[in-house]
């Protein structure tokens, strides 16, 4: 490598984000997608060192071209594809300790007897819809509690 190149590499080090980008639209002759400055300063480099020195060997080439072969192969989704996944409606993953939808779950608690029924999407107790037997056992006694010891669905066999 010439002594001129070696130079402007070493610029090359100090230059922020935005000149590295103009500097790559100038040598590449298109906007970089990245705007990591290590990426552009190592590709950068790499075209000015190429320039100089003529580029890749007939061989190398050669070989680049075998290797593309599978050039449409997709190794990472388009950004496109996370925008509508994120889009979509995400189901709440059921716990497996949950009975079946419908039914009854029934507590003794104090003088009272909870009955809760089992929903799609929550539970039924008193009338009312919650989104967890945390806080109907947390309403019911008025402190905290887990839900699942509450109303005794840790227990191997339970419900």
């Amino acid at each position: 490598m010439n002594d001129e190149v070696r130079k402007e590499i070493g610029q090359l080090r100090r230059q922020k984000t935005k000149a590295l980008r103009a500097r790559y639209l100038e040598l590449f002759g298109e906007e970089s997608k990245s705007s990591n400055q290590a990426h552009l300063f190592r590709r950068i480099a790499w075209r000015l060192q190429a320039l100089s020195e003529g580029g890749l060997s007939e061989r190398a080439r050669d070989r680049a071209a075998t290797l593309a072969v599978d050039v449409d192969l997709r190794l990472r989704a388009l950004h496109k594809f996370w925008r509508e996944l994120a889009a979509e409606p995400q189901g709440a993953v059921r716990d497996p300790r949950l009975p079946a939808v419908g039914t009854m779950l029934e507590q003794q608690y104090r003088d009272r007897a909870i009955a809760v029924k089992i929903l799609a999407n929550g539970f039924e107790y008193d009338g009312k819809t919650y989104e967890s037997l945390s806080s109907i056992a947390s309403s019911v006694t008025g402190t905290r509690w887990n839900g699942f010891s509450f109303f005794g669905l840790n227990k191997k066999g339970a419900a």
